[in-house]
């Protein structure tokens, strides 16, 4: 990751609007014209995951975080375009779940990967040293995901509600796996969105990694803000594009990519009739901004992201759940309490005690790992201090208590009340 990129997240972090992750795909008008990454969705299917295959042992191994929720997750992922005619352009590796099939007649499909192979090597040059690990010293081409690729989706679950994964600026997608496979796991359809040019790295089919554009040099308050409107509104447009797609997808289109079909029974599982967003960062400041403006999306989480233009104003009129991070609260965040004011829908507030920004991230799964064999500073300006463990599943429970309640109507009192046993977990109000 560029000094001038880690700058940027440092001063957006201070600022209370995003770091470390991305979401869509490239914009005619507001990108330059290539083709858009892959948006991976991801639906519940039978079996449990399989163990973590051994890290090679000359290099510091990445093992996977814990299991998520009652089944595992399926995975694909293909490549679409804002632009009106798609191009053919082949769908990105990376699928998970079991096959549904009697007696075991077909082969399991692979693990899928964290990251694809030419991103995890970029990420291992570019994005792994500006978290203080050295290039080589980490195999994270190896980390493996609890889903797998290309698997049929459970049809006994009929219907799934949508949600769309978008994480903060400058990262991947990929960053939000494990928030991404526990909602899958829950009965969701989840859909992540990379955002080609802003996100560091973006591999396409055969290998092919787009990177970041380089940032000014001179990243002055005002430029910042111009770098968030623009990725905000690229984010905005590829958003509704991807509903448009999965509306088009429930009625019976396929998408043609130039590749293998889609999983068996995926084009039946969308209902878009209940689609939520959930972002972290900038990812959480668009997802309240499209809840905001489109009459699509029935329900947003924001993970730890600034609020801007009229959903701080105006507030929310659906609901909404906003987790923060470090001391920020309601009334320490002006944009935070102006839309609490102005909101008329339900809302949930909680705070992670001794948790940072990056907690939202899979860098809290990760980094705790690689600092027992590796010299990795600073963990807890990027983390935090609370248990990571702890971390995960606090913010896996919250997030799918949220949807469950919103999009598929099933009762809980969590959200407001977590109990004794979440002492990491603070109301807000």
């Amino acid at each position: 990751m560029p000094q001038t990129r880690r700058a940027l997240l440092r001063t957006l972090g201070t600022l209370g609007a995003a770091v470390l992750a991305t979401a869509a795909a490239p914009t005619p008008g507001n990108r330059p014209a290539a083709p858009a990454p892959g948006s991976r969705p991801a639906a519940p299917a039978a079996g449990p995951a399989p163990r973590t295959p051994p890290a090679p042992p000359s290099r510091c191994g990445c093992p996977r975080p814990p299991d998520p929720g009652p089944s595992a997750p399926s995975r694909c992922t293909w490549s679409t375009t804002a632009a009106p005619t798609p191009p053919a352009h082949p769908a990105l590796p990376g699928a998970h779940g079991r096959p549904l099939v009697p007696g075991g007649t077909r082969r399991r499909p692979p693990e899928g990967p964290w990251l694809p192979p030419a991103a995890a090597a970029d990420w291992d040059t570019h994005s792994a040293p500006a978290l203080n690990v050295p290039t080589g010293a980490a195999d994270w081409r190896g980390i493996r995901t609890h889903a797998r690729t290309g698997a049929p989706v459970a049809r006994r679950a009929g219907r799934l509600p949508v949600v769309l994964f978008s994480s903060g600026d400058g990262g991947s997608r990929a960053l939000g796996t494990t928030l991404v496979e526990e909602l899958a796991s829950h009965g969701h359809l989840v859909v992540a969105l990379d955002s080609t040019y802003e996100a560091e790295q973006v591999e396409f089919p055969g290998g092919r990694v787009e990177r970041a554009l380089p940032l000014p040099d001179d990243l002055t308050p005002q430029v910042i803000a111009a770098l968030l409107a623009g990725h905000s509104r690229a984010r905005l447009a590829d958003a509704r594009f991807v509903l448009g797609a999965l509306d088009r997808l429930a009625r019976g289109h396929r998408p043609d990519t130039g590749t293998d079909p889609l999983p068996d029974g995926l084009a039946e599982a969308a209902d878009p009739a209940r689609t939520g967003v959930l972002g972290q960062s900038l990812g959480g400041s668009v997802a309240a901004r499209l809840a905001h403006d489109e009459p699509r999306v029935h329900a947003a989480a924001d993970l730890d992201g600034a609020l801007l233009g009229p959903v701080a104003d105006n507030g929310l009129a659906k609901p909404f759940l906003l987790m923060t991070s470090g001391t920020k609260t309601l009334t320490t965040e002006p944009d935070w309490a102006s839309c609490w004011a102005a909101s008329t829908g339900p809302r949930h507030a909680l705070r992670l005690r001794n948790a940072a920004h990056g907690s939202y991230t899979d860098l809290q799964v990760l980094l705790p790992q690689l600092a027992h064999t590796l010299p990795v500073p600073d963990t807890a300006a990027l983390i935090g201090t609370l248990d990571p463990r702890r971390s995960l599943a606090a913010q896996r429970t919250a997030v799918t208590a949220f949807f469950a309640r919103y999009l598929t109507g099933r009762p809980t009192g969590f959200l407001d009340r977590p109990g004794d046993h979440w002492p990491e977990l603070e109301v807000l109000h």
